[in-house]
């Protein structure tokens, strides 16, 4: 007999205690645009960088493609903005190696308002099992003013 116990505790981990992928040696990366100071390097890299910005106003594709699939745990993003108030929305999907399209993670709204709130920070637990690719995709404001995406820091255990 096959029996999984459901209710069982789950043990809290921090992300202090995380040890996160080295996404240049596993993966390439896809972007809709980038800005030449702001390369998307900068937001993947393990020691923080100063992060990634589009070139253009808009919203904007990060798609990690990795090179053999893997099973990731958890998923932390940090966004700021220090110069416009706005209401981005990103959304998280995830490709299965023996998926043909896209599965969504989850989908989120923040609002922005300089100097007070200028920071999202997420932390997400998941379970993402032979993970082939994971896209994020980025309105920067949702209400149709211009603005530029930016993606301060994404890492992945």
């Amino acid at each position: 007999m096959r029996k999984t116990i459901i209710n069982r505790p789950t043990e809290k981990i921090s992300p202090g205690d995380l040890v996160f992928l080295d996404l240049e040696q596993l993966a390439q990366v896809e972007i809709t645009s980038e800005c030449r100071e702001h390369p998307i390097e900068s937001a993947l890299v393990k020691d923080g960088g100063t992060g990634w910005q589009a070139a253009q106003p808009g919203e904007q594709t990060i798609c990690i493609v990795f090179d053999q699939p893997l099973t990731i745990n958890h998923i932390d993003l940090i966004f700021d903005e220090q110069e416009q108030s706005r209401t981005q929305e990103f959304v998280l999907l995830w490709l299965d190696n023996n998926m043909e399209s896209y599965r969504e993670i989850l989908r989120q709204q923040f609002h922005f308002s300089p100097p007070n709130t200028t920071q999202e920070i997420e932390h997400y637990t998941v379970n993402l099992t032979q993970l082939k690719a994971l896209k994020l995709t980025i309105v920067p404001n949702i209400e149709g003013n211009e603005a530029f995406a930016k993606l301060k820091q994404l890492k992945l255990a």
